[in-house]
């Protein structure tokens, strides 16, 4: 890892804001290995470097990976001043910047990866990528094979171009089906509209994969954990091959 502004080593770690921070540096309450630093631009080394700010020992985390099972009530978004976000539930985080991968619908549950890893982001959501990002469903309304087999040519759902072939498997079919569709893309509201062109309504749905990440079975809606460390390399083996 880079040597990095002392200012920015605390401001990343949710010390304060950047100006915040360098208030305190400036008024000798920051010390590097046992030594009161006053200068903001002192450069640090995140992985040995022992840094205290205002009697706490801060430790640097360059990225952070938390896998969230989303309940319905709450919006992807990293702020908002009347509805609680997906950030707002991460309280365990130590960056100020991490932003959910990817959005769900406000009644959606289900998997959101929240990450600072900007590039690791773009390869999940680029429409290029093609992606996969499985979800279960239940649906007012008999689901046939005649709609898989709809789903597998590309569906008109008012765009300028169907959608892509999707993968439609039937769990159980009658006046409430249940269902599980493999996309790979993230059109505006897609699965909801995709049935709604069939004559089909969507009840309830739930992300459960996104690439090699898959919702952990044991996270109750609106618990989270911090991805594995092979969960991080799967994602990132799948990033560089992009």
């Amino acid at each position: 890892m880079n040597m990095i502004r002392l200012d920015k080593f605390l401001a990343d770690m949710g010390c304060g804001s950047r100006a915040e921070v360098k208030q305190f540096i400036r008024k000798g309450r920051t010390a590097v290995n046992g030594v009161i630093v006053k200068s903001p631009d002192y450069k640090v080394n995140p992985e040995t470097d022992h840094v205290v700010c205002r009697n706490e020992e801060i430790s640097y985390t360059e990225y952070e990976y938390y896998l969230l099972n989303k309940p319905a009530g709450v919006i992807t978004a990293t702020e908002d001043s009347r509805e609680r976000t997906v950030l707002d539930l991460i309280r365990s985080k130590k960056r100020k910047d991490l932003f959910p991968t990817g959005r769900l619908d406000k009644d959606t549950e289900g998997l959101i990866l929240i990450t600072n890893d900007g590039p690791l982001a773009h390869n999940l959501l680029a429409p290029g990528k093609h992606v996969s990002k499985t979800y279960y469903a239940r649906i007012d309304g008999t689901v046939t094979e005649e709609d898989a087999a709809a789903f597998r040519e590309g569906v008109d759902i008012g765009d300028p171009k169907p959608t892509l072939p999707a993968d439609l498997r039937i769990l159980s079919s009658g006046p409430e089906s249940e269902i599980e569709l493999t996309i790979t893309e993230g059109r505006f509201h897609q699965v909801k509209r995709m049935f709604e062109a069939k004559g089909k309504k969507v009840l309830y749905l739930k992300r459960i994969s996104m690439g090699s990440l898959k919702l952990d079975p044991t996270l109750a809606p609106g618990e989270y954990r911090a991805l594995t460390v092979e969960e991080i390399r799967e994602l990132t083996e799948n990033k560089q091959k992009k």
